[in-house]
This record gives structure tokens, C-alpha cells and sequence, in this order.
């Protein structure tokens, strides 16, 4: 007999990230059977060869352990499997010429820095324009560098940032490279690095924020944060202030998760939204006074930089052909800059006209 009990774990709707945890408990009566093809009978949408890719990859444990293709699968063994999610459906993806920033590329993966403005990958609202449509062509029609079957939304992604959000990414240009990527997100060993402008001086300057993120029930476009853990999924940020400018501060943000909008939310949850992030409260002054003079300094600050100010500024990952551990870093983009600039001008000002004092 040929039997297995098996749980799979829904994709998760509140994640950046691309990947579905499957897990399998071999019955009693398990016959010996190759761990591929094992999986292959269980998998949706994988290929016998995509399958050793993810064996090899050491995205495939057999009792907490890595094992090859050919282990046999016996009774009662525990088979987990990490795997990028299965391709989107119902349109075709065309590819478009659309400048890419790459930072870095060889025959297994590549690094752009994706502007703000751009959305990630094709949905409803945005068939065109994306990072994928730009990424298709670049790689060239006849040459996808997808998951088997993939020729649509999610080409080589394995996470994603939001439209709104500058920085780097990581694509995978072979089936193999993707599984070991998103084997290191699942394991959130990927090292991940925000700068975020946010209003107000975080106390203390220094801190984890733990508190599990889900969508808003009075909202459902929107997130939020639950500290108490009783809704959402967990979630894990930890900040740590670079600048302060008294009224706003420039932070530095690691992730171990990466739920959708965890930067905003969690900010937001601990009152210091992201400066100009509409979204979760920032695109309204949270800290200084109402006089005429500071408003209209502010609004024409939101104008310098209408969207929140986040940026994925370093993606650090081990290398999934070399083992090499590579680390990459992109400067904030010009409109960031500015604003930051704008902010330190205005602070000093106002410390010299007032002999030091702030209100």
C-alpha cells in the first residue's frame, strides 16, 4: 500500500514572500518508494525534476534531516517540503521593455533595485507595467527563468516589495536557484534591511516590535497590528533609530518576517507611522505644532515625496550555486534624500531662530 497522511499549509495571504510549507506523515503500511517520485504523486503542479531540485537544495527534510532523490521512504517517516508557490492563472504575461536598475546578475539569479511606483508582479489593476513584465523581457520570451509550467505572474520571485516601497530584490533565474531561496525566507535566514523615515523619536531608540499582523476587520484593505496574538500571523521587526531630526527620525528596520506591510503596521502600532504613508496615518502631522508656517513646510514636504518613506535598502542570502554568502546595498533614492535633507535644513533653522528650542 501507498499511503501517507499529509498536511499542507495554506499560502499565506498576509506574506511578502512566495513559498508553501508542505508537510507528509508516510502510513504505517508505506511501502519503500523513492522520495521524489513520492512527492511527485503529491505535489501540485511539480515536476519530477523540479522535485530533486528541491531535495538537493535542502529544501526537503526527512525527520528534520536533508536526504537525497533516491532516499526510500519508510513507515511513519515525517517529509517536510518547502516550495515556491504554484504559478497564478488566467492570463498571459507579455513581456514589455521597461528600464531595469540591476545591481547584479549571473546565470543563477539577479539583483535590480526596483523604484518606487512599480508594482511587483501582474494583478487585478495591473497587467502591465510591473516588474515581471519588465523581467520577461529582459530574459526573453523563449527563455523564462520560471518555475515548471510558470509562464505568468511570479516569474522568479520568491518575495516582493510593496509598489510604493524603492530597493533591491532578489530574482532567481533557475528552478533550483528559486527552491533555495525561498528554503532561506522560510527559514528567515535572508538578512533584510529597511531605512524608513517615521514621525516622531521612537522610545526606546532601540527595540523588537512582536506583534502578529493580519488585515483590519473593518478594512480589509488595510493591515494591522494585534499585540496580544490572537489574530493575524506573528510578526517580527526590529528598529533601531539612525537620526533623529526631532519631529520625524530616519530608522533602520531587520526583519524576520515578512508580512505585508509589517514596516507600517508595526510603526504605526507603536506611534510613529511612516512619514507620508497615507495608507496608515502618516500623510497627516503626528508630531509639531499646527502653526501656518510648519503646515505649509510639511504639505510641500509630502509633495517632494508623495509615498511612504520606506526603503529595502540591503538583501543579504547565501549564494544557492556557490554557497557564497552575498550581500548587496542600494543608497536611498533621490526624492528620500531630499526629504531627509529638507527635514535637517528646517530642524537647524528653527534651533538658530529660537535659540535652541523646539516646538
Amino acid at each position: 500500500m501507498k499511503q501517507s497522511t499529509s498536511t499542507y499549509h495554506e499560502p499565506d495571504p498576509n506574506s511578502d514572500e512566495y513559498y508553501d510549507m508542505h508537510e507528509y506523515r508516510a502510513d504505517r503500511k508505506q511501502e519503500p518508494m523513492r522520495l521524489d517520485k513520492f512527492l511527485n504523486d503529491r505535489i501540485y503542479k511539480s515536476s519530477r525534476n523540479r522535485i530533486q531540485n528541491a531535495i538537493r537544495s535542502g529544501s526537503v527534510t526527512v525527520n528534520e534531516k536533508e536526504v537525497k532523490p533516491n532516499y526510500k521512504v519508510k513507515p511513519g517517516d515525517l517529509i517536510q517540503v518547502v516550495m515556491p508557490k504554484p504559478p497564478g492563472e488566467g492570463y498571459r504575461l507579455i513581456p514589455q521593455k521597461i528600464p531595469l536598475d540591476i545591481r547584479y546578475e549571473d546565470e543563477h539569479l539577479l539583483l535590480v533595485n526596483k523604484p518606487a511606483g512599480m508594482v511587483v508582479h501582474p494583478g487585478v489593476g495591473h497587467r502591465s507595467g510591473t516588474l515581471v513584465n519588465a523581467l520577461a523581457y529582459h530574459f526573453g520570451q523563449e527563455n523564462l527563468p520560471v518555475m515548471d509550467g510558470n509562464h505568468q505572474d511570479r516569474l522568479g520571485l520568491v518575495h516582493r516589495i510593496d509598489k510604493n516601497t524603492s530597493g533591491l530584490l532578489v530574482v532567481a533565474k533557475t528552478d533550483y536557484a528559486m527552491t533555495h531561496l525561498a528554503k532561506q525566507f522560510y527559514h528567515h535566514t535572508i538578512e533584510r534591511t529597511y531605512n524608513a523615515l517615521v514621525w516622531g523619536e521612537p522610545d526606546p531608540p532601540k527595540g523588537t516590535i512582536n506583534m502578529h499582523v493580519g488585515r483590519n476587520p473593518r478594512n480589509r484593505k488595510e493591515f494591522m497590528a494585534f499585540p496580544e496574538g490572537d489574530q493575524g500571523k506573528w510578526a517580527v521587526t526590529h528598529y533601531e533609530v539612525l537620526e533623529s531630526i526631532y519631529y520625524v527620525s530616519l530608522i533602520q528596520c531587520n526583519l524576520e518576517t515578512g508580512r505585508t506591510h509589517q514596516i507600517r503596521v508595526h510603526m504605526k502600532a507603536i506611534g510613529h507611522p511612516l512619514f507620508s504613508d497615507e495608507k496608515y496615518g502618516g500623510d497627516r502631522i503626528v508630531k509639531g505644532t499646527v502653526f501656518s508656517k510648519y503646515k505649509y513646510f510639511v504639505e510641500n514636504t509630502f509633495n517632494i515625496m508623495p509615498r511612504h518613506a520606506l526603503h529595502a535598502k540591503s538583501l543579504g542570502f547565501v549564494h544557492p550555486a556557490t554557497g557564497e554568502d552575498m550581500h548587496f546595498e542600494i543608497d536611498l533614492p533621490d526624492d528620500f534624500q531630499q526629504v531627509l535633507e529638507r527635514w535637517r535644513r528646517y530642524v537647524a533653522g528653527r534651533r538658530a531662530t529660537h535659540k535652541g528650542r523646539l516646538d
